[in-house]
């Protein structure tokens, strides 16, 4: 028995000091709310809001695609800064490069002008768009753009130089674990 909760808090232990992170300020804003400083507790719960972001976002983060071989990749780590001015919600992006070529990806969730994709995606053929089918999502493919919808809130862009590559980058992606982030 001891052997199993030694096992378990090894591995929880990354996880658990962030969150000891976000229970501390949450902590924080409740005792200055007890003492009466509301203004302190608002800026604690900002805080925390802050820091489970920055958690959510990590785990986001972890849904790019590795770079094909030969290629690099760099994260975009100001890319979530702007989604507070259209409504919130969580995203992230990468370029990758081989020198010559290049493509970026973009991934954002739980922001409410992802949901009116949807509509956009689902008449795209209408729109004269190309459809792709990427496993079981469908992209919708302009200008050598894809733009996809995993689970309603989850959307996912994709443009370059190399469309084929793209397609084939694309389909590494786990869209049944991504369509389970953050639930």
């Amino acid at each position: 028995m001891k052997r199993f909760v030694l096992t378990a808090l090894l591995t929880t232990a990354p996880f658990a000091a962030q969150a000891d992170d976000v229970t501390d300020t949450l902590n924080s804003a409740l005792n200055a709310y007890n003492e009466g400083d509301i203004q302190y507790a608002i800026e604690e719960i900002d805080y925390a809001k802050q820091l489970m972001q920055a958690m959510k976002k990590g785990a986001l983060e972890a849904f790019l695609p590795e770079p094909p071989a030969g290629w690099t990749r760099e994260i975009d780590s100001d890319m979530a800064m702007g989604l507070g001015a259209i409504g919130g919600g969580v995203g992230t992006s990468a370029d990758y490069t081989n020198g010559s070529e290049n493509f970026s990806i973009t991934l954002m969730a739980d922001n409410p002008m992802v949901g009116a994709m949807a509509g956009m995606i689902g008449s795209a053929g209408a729109m004269g768009a190309k459809i792709e089918r990427v496993g079981r999502e469908k992209f919708m493919v302009q200008n050598d753009e894809f733009t996809g919808l995993v689970d309603g809130r989850i959307l996912v862009q994709a443009s370059g130089d190399n469309p084929d590559l793209i397609l084939e980058i694309l389909k590494s992606i786990d869209y049944k674990a991504l369509g389970d982030f953050g639930q």
